[in-house]
């Protein structure tokens, strides 16, 4: 398989912080390739060096067997960016916008026009194409900007959190969206803390902390890391105990298990070893905690994230809320 990108040894320094610590990977042409990590983790800054906003402190970037270290602009007509926040015009039109963008790209005026109206029929925004874009919801401005960035017809798309802070609606919208720009040949390189997002999407995923790069791999293989582990889900009626504090008494009880907290209703028990269900609900109706379901699940691309970062999914899930 052909690669289209390769990140050899990317450090990126801000004064004396080390936002990105020395990392190497590779993106495959036509796949989807998922960074996945915090806030902070290093992955924005990671796709403002491979586009050429942020200037590199050492390393190399090959794009399609170039080295174009030194001249990333070189590889804008194979690229399309879809930041976290959109850089459209508030007062043009969806169709405005899209024309304008293809005008930036030296793309002929009649050719423009004639993708902007297939983008925004792709897109299910054709009856908004006259409005301005100011008017247009969040999941409808996060879908033009996704539209606009394909424009020139790139070869590999960069989201940057694509479906963070939008409707339910529109998220599974742009999940599909993105699939089926997928299935067409396109290449995505996909940034995200929505860990089911990754699962759901990406062929390979990379999870980032702290600056590095902790695993790469394909889904597959990154649950094959917890096939042998035990995950039990409480689902409790929510009360007025303190969280915290509950999750620290398991702990203390059960030694040898991780307890963290997946809802504000629901405990997730994670063991190496086999779980008895009873001595675990049983602690927890001695606290007051009335028990609705208590149910052994399969682990997910979750459990691996929370095995190899040590990062509980409560953390990611407070972050995803400040968007």
């Amino acid at each position: 398989m052909e690669k289209i990108i390769e990140a050899l040894n990317l450090a990126k320094k801000y004064n004396n912080f080390l936002a990105v610590d020395n990392i190497s990977f590779y993106v495959n042409q036509g796949e989807i390739f998922g960074l996945l990590g915090p806030n902070g983790a290093g992955k924005t800054t990671t796709i403002n060096m491979l586009i050429g906003m942020a200037k590199i402190n050492g390393g190399r970037i090959i794009y399609k067997n170039q080295d174009l270290t030194s001249k990333i602009k070189k590889a804008q007509r194979l690229i399309g960016v879809v930041a976290d926040e959109s850089n459209l015009y508030d007062e043009m039109t969806g169709y405005e916008n899209l024309c304008f963008c293809g005008s930036l790209y030296g793309i002929s005026k009649k050719d423009r026009k004639n993708r902007a109206v297939k983008l925004l029929d792709l897109f299910q925004l054709s009856e908004a194409a006259d409005k301005k874009f100011k008017a247009y919801s969040r999941g409808m401005k996060r879908k033009l900007t996704i539209a606009a960035s394909l424009i020139h017809e790139p070869e590999i798309i960069f989201m940057d959190e694509p479906t963070t802070g939008i409707d339910v609606a529109s998220v599974r919208q742009i999940r599909n969206l993105i699939k089926k720009l997928n299935e067409g040949g396109t290449t995505i390189f996909l940034t995200t803390h929505y860990i089911e997002e990754a699962e759901r999407l990406c062929n390979r995923v990379a999870f980032m902390n702290k600056g590095s790069i902790i695993r790469i791999d394909t889904v597959p293989r990154l649950l094959e890391d917890t096939k042998e582990a035990n995950v039990i889900e409480v689902l409790f009626e929510p009360n007025q105990l303190n969280k915290n504090k509950l999750l620290k008494y398991l702990k203390e009880k059960f030694t040898d298990v991780e307890c963290t907290l997946k809802n504000d209703d629901t405990i997730k028990v994670l063991s190496q070893k086999k779980i008895d269900i009873a001595p675990i609900v049983g602690c927890l109706s001695n606290k007051g905690v009335r028990i609705i379901e208590a149910r052994l699940i399969k682990p997910t691309l979750e459990d691996a994230f929370v095995k190899m970062t040590g990062i509980e999914i409560v953390t990611m899930k407070k972050e995803k809320e400040k968007k």
